[in-house]
C-alpha cells in the first residue's frame, strides 16, 4: 500500500495519507481535531493496554490501515496524523482484559465509535459480530467472540467545523416570554409537500424559511427538538419492521443523527439553527445522557463498552458483570466519573458554542444528578452546569424523574433550572374531564405551582407546564379515546400508560357526530387556553395547534410513519379554527405581561397598596372561602389577576391590565356575575372557548350575568377609565406565513359552538 486516499473538503482534490506516518500529538482536546495541517486523535481509556486507530475508505466500507496510537498521557491515548484531512473515516480497536466479572469488556475484534465523533458514516446493521460475546453460548456474556464487526457498525468521520454564522447573535429570549414547541425533525417535515421531497424529514427541510416563519406567526419563541444526537434502531424493533422514531437511544453525543442529514458534507444543522435564529426562534435540544444504546451485559459492543466499560457505566458494586439500570434501558451512564462527566459537559458546550443551540431538555435528569448514594442537587453534574460560564447562560430544563430509587424529584432541582411539571398535566386533564375534588389543585397549577417551586428564589417559569408531549396522547386523542390503542407497536397493547385522564365524550375514536365533535373541539380549546394562560412556561406539542391525531397510540416511539408525521395536507376546517385560536391565545399571552410575570400568585394582600395579585371568585362574583375550596363538586370559578399588584421585587404598584379568567368544567351552563373592580368601567371579552372565532371584543357592565357554556373558558380584560393600552395582532398578522406552511383553510364548515349538554 503506497497511500490511503481520504476525502477532503468538498470541491477539493482527495488527499493521500502515507501509512504509518504518526506523531505523538496531544491528549487534548479529546476526539479527532483538524487543526488546518493535520488531525489529532485522542481517546480516553483508563484500563486499556493498547489502542489502534483504524482508517477506512471514503464510504467506510473497507479498512485500509491500522495505526497504534503512540502515546498515553493522563489516561488518554493519542497520536497525530499530519496528512489526515476532514473527511477521513475512522474507528478504534481497543485492547485490554476481557473480564466481565471485573467490569472489563475489551475486545479488539470490535470496531468502536469515537465518543467524540462529530459525524458518523453508515448505519448499524445487526449481526452476531457486533456483540463482544458469542450469541447462543451457554456462558452468555462470559464467552468471547473473535469475529470482526467493522462491516456492520457506523464509522466516525473527521469534520471541518468552519461555518459562516453572519451577524446572528444568541437570542436570549427571557424565560418569562418563552413558549416551547416540542417537535420532531422528521415528523414536522416528512409530509409537507411545500418543501422538496428529498429534503423532507431532514435538517435541510426544517431549515426552509417557511418552517421558522410558521412558528413565528404562531407565536412560538423556542423550538424544542426531540433527540438529534446519533442513535440506533433497537434490534427487537428491526425484527418487527419498526424503528426507534423518537431517538432516545444515543450512541454519539456530538454527532447529528445521520438520517436527518440530506447531504453528508453540508452544515445542515447549523443552517437550520441560523434560519430559526433569523426568524427570532430559539433552538433547544432534548438530550439523552442517562444511558446509551449498548444496553446491559447482553447488549452490543459499539463504543463505550469496548473503550472502558468500567469507567463509562455504573456497575453493580458487588458484581461488576451487571449494570445498574435506573433508566429501564439496561445501563446507566456513570457521571460520577470525572472523564465521563467531562464528556457530557464537553458535548453540551460543543452544541452551544459550535452549533449555536440555546439550551437543553435533559431526559431522565434525575439520573444525571444521582451519585452512588442517591439524588443530590449539589452533585457533580449539576454543580458543573451551575459554575460553567457557557452552560449556566443557556436554558436548562430537567425531566425530573426516573425509575431508580428516589427517582421522582419534581421541584427539587437547584435554582437556575426549569423542570417539566407532570402535576400540571395530570391536574389540568382531570379538571376538564370533570373529576371531583380537583378545583383546589387546579388553582395551584395555573398560578405557577408555588407548592413545588416557590423556594430559594426560584421563579414561576421554573414550572414547564404541559398537557401533552411526545410521550402520551396528543391533545386530539386526549379528548377522543378512553383507552390507549398501541397495537401497531407489536406489544399486544401492553406498552404505554393506562392512566391518561382521557375521555372520548361518548365514542371511541373519530366520529361524525356533530355534538360530540363540538364538545371535543371545545375541550381542546379549554386545555390549550389553560396551558397558554397559566403562570409558568408553556410547552405545546407540535400538531396540537392543529388537532393532530396518532390514532389513539400513546407510545408511538416506534412509529416512523403517518401515525406520527404531521399530515399538513389533511388539515380540516376544524384544524384551522384550532390553529387560529392558538395564535390568538399566544398573542394574548404576549400582549398582557401580567400573564407571564415571574412571580408566583399567592393571593396575599400587599399592605402597601391594598391589592391582591389574585382573587378567586365564585360564580356569584364573591371571593371564594374555605368551604368553596373543599367542595368536591366545585367545578366553576373565576381567577381575577389584578394589574395593580406588585410586578417585581421593587415595592411599586403595577400598571398592567387586569384580567378575569373564568373556568367552567361543569357539564351545564353556569351564570357568572362579572365583578366590579376599582379603576375600571366594565369588562371586554377576549376569549370564549365556546365561540373560538369571536373577536368582537364586546363590552359588558359590572354585574352583568354572563351565561358560561358548559365546559368552557373565558377571558375578560378590564376596561379602564384611561386610554386602552393594549392591542392584539391576531387575525391577519402572520396569515401568509401560516398558509405558506400549513395551507389555506378549507371551505367546509367547522364544528360550531354547542350549548350546555
Amino acid at each position: 500500500m503506497t497511500g490511503v486516499p481520504t476525502q477532503g473538503v468538498p470541491g477539493t482534490a482527495p488527499h493521500v495519507l502515507k501509512p504509518s506516518v504518526v506523531r505523538e500529538g496531544q491528549p487534548f482536546p479529546l476526539g479527532a481535531t483538524w487543526d488546518g495541517l493535520g488531525v489529532n486523535f485522542a481517546l480516553f481509556s483508563a484500563h486499556a493496554t493498547k489502542v489502534e486507530l483504524c482508517l477506512f475508505d471514503i464510504d467506510g466500507k473497507q479498512e485500509i490501515e491500522r495505526i497504534e496510537l503512540p502515546e498515553y498521557t493522563d489516561e488518554v491515548w493519542h497520536g497525530y496524523l499530519p496528512a489526515a484531512r476532514p473527511g477521513t473515516v475512522y474507528g478504534y480497536r481497543v485492547h485490554g482484559p476481557y473480564a466481565p466479572d471485573a467490569g472489563h469488556r475489551f475486545n479488539p475484534n470490535k470496531l468502536l465509535i469515537d465518543p467524540y465523533a462529530k459525524q458518523l458514516v453508515g448505519d448499524l446493521k445487526w449481526g452476531p459480530e457486533v456483540f463482544g460475546y458469542q450469541l447462543g453460548s451457554p456462558d452468555k456474556d462470559l464467552s468471547f467472540d473473535d469475529r470482526d464487526s467493522a462491516h456492520l457498525v457506523p464509522k466516525s468521520r473527521v469534520i471541518d467545523p468552519a461555518f459562516t454564522w453572519g451577524t446572528q447573535r444568541p437570542l436570549k429570549v427571557s424565560w418569562e416570554n418563552t413558549v416551547f414547541y416540542e417537535m420532531h425533525v422528521k415528523g414536522f417535515t416528512a409530509l409537507n409537500q411545500r418543501i422538496p421531497k428529498e429534503e423532507r424529514g431532514t435538517f435541510a427541510g426544517l431549515a426552509r424559511a417557511e418552517a421558522a416563519a410558521y412558528l413565528r406567526a404562531l407565536g412560538i419563541t423556542t423550538a424544542e427538538l426531540l433527540p438529534v444526537h446519533a442513535f440506533i434502531n433497537d434490534s427487537y424493533l428491526v425484527e418487527k419492521g419498526l424503528k426507534n422514531y423518537w431517538g432516545y437511544n444515543s450512541i454519539g453525543f456530538f454527532a447529528p443523527h445521520s438520517a436527518y442529514l440530506h447531504s453528508a458534507f453540508t452544515n445542515e444543522f447549523k443552517e437550520m439553527v441560523n434560519q430559526f435564529h433569523a426568524a427570532g426562534i430559539e433552538v433547544i435540544l432534548d438530550v439523552v445522557y442517562n444511558h446509551t444504546a449498548e444496553g446491559n451485559e447482553l447488549g452490543p459492543t459499539l463504543s463505550f463498552k469496548g473503550i472502558d466499560n468500567a469507567s463509562y457505566y455504573r456497575l453493580m458494586p458487588d458484581n461488576k458483570r451487571y449494570y445498574i439500570n435506573d433508566t429501564g434501558t439496561g445501563n446507566t451512564v456513570n457521571l460520577s466519573h470525572q472523564r465521563v462527566l467531562q464528556m457530557v459537559t464537553d458535548s453540551l458546550r460543543y452544541w452551544v458554542q459550535e452549533m449555536h443551540v440555546d439550551g437543553f431538555r435533559f431526559d431522565l435528569a434525575t439520573i444525571l444528578a444521582r451519585e452512588p448514594y442517591g439524588f443530590d442537587e449539589g452533585g457533580g453534574f449539576l454543580d458543573a452546569c451551575r459554575q460553567d460560564p457557557v452552560l449556566s447562560s443557556v436554558k436548562l430544563v430537567a425531566e425530573p424523574w426516573d425509575i431508580g430509587p428516589g427517582g421522582y424529584q419534581v421541584g427539587q432541582f437547584p435554582p437556575g433550572w426549569a423542570e417539566w411539571n407532570d402535576k400540571f398535566r395530570d391536574t389540568v386533564r382531570a379538571f376538564w374531564k370533570g373529576d371531583p375534588g380537583t378545583l383546589a389543585d387546579f388553582a395551584s397549577r395555573i398560578s405557577g405551582s408555588g407548592d413545588l417551586f416557590n423556594k430559594r428564589g426560584r421563579r414561576s417559569w421554573a414550572s414547564v407546564n404541559f398537557i401533552c408531549a411526545h410521550d402520551g396522547f396528543t391533545l386530539n386523542d386526549l379528548v377522543s379515546y378512553n383507552d390507549k390503542h398501541n397495537e401497531a407497536n407489536g406489544e399486544d397493547n401492553r406498552d404505554g400508560h393506562s392512566n391518561n385522564h382521557s375521555w372520548n365524550h361518548g365514542v371511541e375514536g373519530a366520529t361524525d357526530d356533530p355534538e360530540i365533535r363540538a364538545v371535543r373541539e371545545r375541550q381542546k380549546r379549554n386545555m390549550m387556553a389553560t396551558l397558554v394562560l397559566s403562570r409558568g412556561t408553556p410547552l405545546i406539542l407540535a400538531g396540537d395547534e392543529l388537532g393532530n391525531s396518532q390514532r389513539g397510540n400513546n407510545n408511538a416511539y416506534a412509529q416512523d410513519n403517518e401515525i406520527t408525521w404531521l399530515e399538513w395536507d389533511k388539515i380540516t376546517a376544524d384544524d384551522h379554527v384550532m390553529l387560529a385560536f392558538t395564535r390568538r391565545l399566544l398573542e394574548i399571552r404576549k400582549s398582557f405581561p401580567i400573564l407571564n410575570r415571574g412571580r408566583f400568585l399567592t393571593g396575599n394582600v400587599n399592605e402597601d397598596f391594598g391589592v391582591k395579585d389574585v382573587t378567586w371568585l365564585t360564580p356569584d362574583g364573591d371571593e371564594m372561602g374555605e368551604d368553596h375550596w373543599k367542595d368536591e363538586n366545585g367545578k366553576c370559578f373565576g381567577m381575577l389577576l389584578d394589574g395593580r399588584a406588585q410586578a417585581t421585587g421593587i415595592r411599586r404598584r403595577g400598571s398592567d391590565a387586569t384580567l378575569l379568567l373564568i373556568y367552567n368544567a361543569h357539564h351545564d351552563v353556569v351564570n357568572f356575575t362579572l365583578p366590579p373592580v376599582p379603576e375600571g368601567t366594565g369588562w371586554i371579552i377576549l376569549i370564549d372557548t365556546n365561540d373560538p372565532s369571536r373577536t368582537d371584543e364586546a363590552f359588558f357592565d359590572f354585574g352583568h350575568c354572563y351565561t358560561v357554556t358548559g365546559r368552557s373558558l373565558l377571558v375578560f380584560v378590564l376596561q379602564g377609565t384611561g386610554r386602552q393600552d393594549w392591542r392584539l395582532r391576531s387575525g391577519e398578522f402572520g396569515r401568509a406565513d401560516i398558509e405558506a406552511w400549513a395551507g389555506v383553510p378549507d371551505q367546509a364548515e367547522p364544528a360550531g359552538p354547542a350549548g350546555g349538554e
